[in-house]
């Protein structure tokens, strides 16, 4: 989790228009270069969803009554985090972009 943290406080919110041109000079197709960012952004947000899922299971109560609902402020925080965080997409096309990404030809 940390490599992301530190990887994401560099990755900006914002939509910005991409030069398609200097996408496409990464892989000698833009197409290709469009399914190598989005399966690292597939990547990434299946590791986000585990580790928000490993975090939250640790204040699951594992109790019958369905009436009771506990609101704990960790809990509440930790879903706060990961709701600031940059989406997968965009983080992955930043990854592309710095030349971070390891990608193959068959």
């Amino acid at each position: 989790m940390s490599t992301n943290r530190r990887s994401l406080t560099s990755v900006n919110q914002l939509i910005e228009t991409r030069d398609v041109i200097a996408l496409k000079e990464k892989t000698g197709n833009l197409y290709e270069s469009i399914v190598v960012v989005s399966r690292r952004a597939n990547q990434i947000s299946v590791t986000m969803k585990e580790e928000l899922h490993r975090k939250l299971d640790e204040f699951t109560v594992h109790g019958d009554n369905l009436e009771e609902v506990h609101e704990n402020k960790e809990q509440i925080e930790i879903s706060r985090i990961y709701e600031r965080m940059a989406n997968a997409p965009l983080q992955s096309f930043t990854e592309f972009n710095d030349d971070q990404v390891y990608y193959r030809k068959k």
